[in-house]
């Protein structure tokens, strides 16, 4: 019985042809476009902040008219180790601002402060009732919660109304949430 030497080498010597310089160009060439295009076909969205969007506003028959803040606003929430943190610090001339969203209360409790120019200051509280909704893409993307907004209310110190825009929060910058109306 004769034996086939499958290892294509003869007396320590290859068989085989050795590639040329175009072949390996051509692998290598080969590799990169798998590389590239192996990728999901799915695209993760830029904009990946989950925010709610305030618009400063003046309520005139019933209709939302914008408006810009003129006094210096500042922001601030309790966080879940029990301190406070600022989410807006000095905004100034604002006609819109946009505020994060927290992921394990069914309320988010925010601080509106006002620095009048004439030197007074106002606060007040704003409470925002939303219910989580998870949401998901790809395997690719970021997994994020989406929000939708069931109850708006303040105090009304420095803030005269305070209205629900459109409840649906999501990553889409240009939709209104809530519009606000300061005295």
């Amino acid at each position: 019985m004769r034996m086939t030497d499958l290892s294509g080498k003869k007396g320590g010597r290859s068989v085989l042809p050795r590639p040329t310089a175009a072949l390996r160009n051509a692998a290598v060439i080969f590799a990169l476009l798998l590389s590239v295009f192996s990728c999901s076909s799915i695209d993760c969205p830029i904009q990946t902040s989950v925010e709610v969007k305030y618009q400063v506003c003046q309520f005139e028959a019933g209709e939302v008219v914008g408006d810009t803040l003129a006094d210096t606003l500042f922001v601030l929430t309790r966080i879940s180790n029990g301190k406070d943190t600022v989410l807006l610090n000095r905004g100034i001339d604002l006609t819109t601002f946009s505020l994060p969203v927290s992921y394990q209360r069914p309320a988010d409790t925010l601080t509106i402060v006002l620095a009048h120019k004439t030197g007074v200051w106002t606060a007040d509280t704003v409470w925002m009732q939303k219910d989580d909704i998870p949401h998901f893409e790809s395997v690719d993307c970021p997994a994020h919660f989406f929000h939708r907004i069931t109850a708006v209310r303040s105090t009304h110190h420095g803030i005269d109304s305070i209205a629900i825009g459109n409840p649906s929060v999501t990553y889409d910058p240009e939709i209104t949430n809530i519009n606000i109306s300061f005295k």
